[in-house]
C-alpha cells in the first residue's frame, strides 16, 4: 500500500508539472499581446465613423466589411473600406484605419490615431501604404504577399495579435505588432 501511494504521488506530480509547463507554453510571447479579441459588430460600429474624415472630406465608410480587435480594456484597432467613388480619394485610399495603441508595421510606427490606407498591386502582391487621415501625410508602407493559408477573400481584416499578428487585405496579408 506505502509503495502504491508513493508511486502515485510521484505520478501526480508528473501529470501537474507537465500541464503547468503545457500553460506556460500557449501563453503569448509579448505581454502586450496577451487579451487582444476579435470585435464585435457592435463594438466596431460604435467606434468607426459612418462617414470617415479624410483630409478636407467625409467620405462614406461600407460598414459590413468592418474588421477590428480589442483588448477588452477599451483599446481597439479597426479598419473599415472606404466608398471612395466621387471623392478625391477615388484610387488613392481604399480603407480607413483607426488604432488606439502603437503599432509597429514592418519598419515604421503608427502611434494612436487615424490613418487611410491605399495599395496598389505589384509583382508580389501588394504594396500598402499607411497615410495620417487628416493631412494625408505619408507615414510609411509594407508589402503584402499572398497567403497560400487564406481560403477566403476579405475586404479588410485584422486578427488577434496572439492567434496571427495578420492584416488582410483580399487574399495578401502583412504582419504587425501592437506596442511599438
Amino acid at each position: 500500500m506505502f509503495q502504491f501511494r508513493f508511486l502515485s504521488s510521484k505520478v501526480f506530480a508528473a501529470v501537474m508539472l507537465f500541464c503547468c509547463g503545457l500553460t506556460f507554453a500557449a501563453q503569448p510571447a509579448s505581454r502586450s499581446e496577451q487579451g487582444w479579441r476579435i470585435a464585435t459588430a457592435a463594438e466596431l460600429s460604435s467606434l468607426l465613423p459612418a462617414r470617415a474624415p479624410v483630409q478636407q472630406e467625409r467620405i462614406e465608410t461600407e460598414m459590413r466589411t468592418a474588421s477590428g480587435i480589442t483588448n477588452g480594456q477599451g483599446k481597439f484597432v479597426a479598419g473599415v473600406v472606404l466608398i471612395t467613388a466621387g471623392y478625391s480619394a477615388d484610387g488613392k485610399y481604399s480603407h480607413f484605419f483607426l488604432t488606439q495603441v502603437p503599432m509597429k508595421i514592418g519598419n515604421f510606427s503608427l502611434p494612436p490615431g487615424a490613418y487611410v490606407i491605399g495599395w496598389e498591386h505589384i509583382e508580389s502582391g501588394l504594396q500598402v501604404k499607411f497615410y495620417e487621415a487628416a493631412s494625408g501625410k505619408p507615414m510609411g508602407s509594407i508589402a503584402a504577399e499572398l497567403n497560400p493559408a487564406s481560403t477566403r477573400v476579405e475586404s479588410f481584416r485584422i486578427w488577434p495579435p496572439a492567434e496571427h499578428p495578420l492584416m488582410q487585405i483580399g487574399r495578401f496579408t502583412f504582419a504587425y505588432r501592437i506596442g511599438d
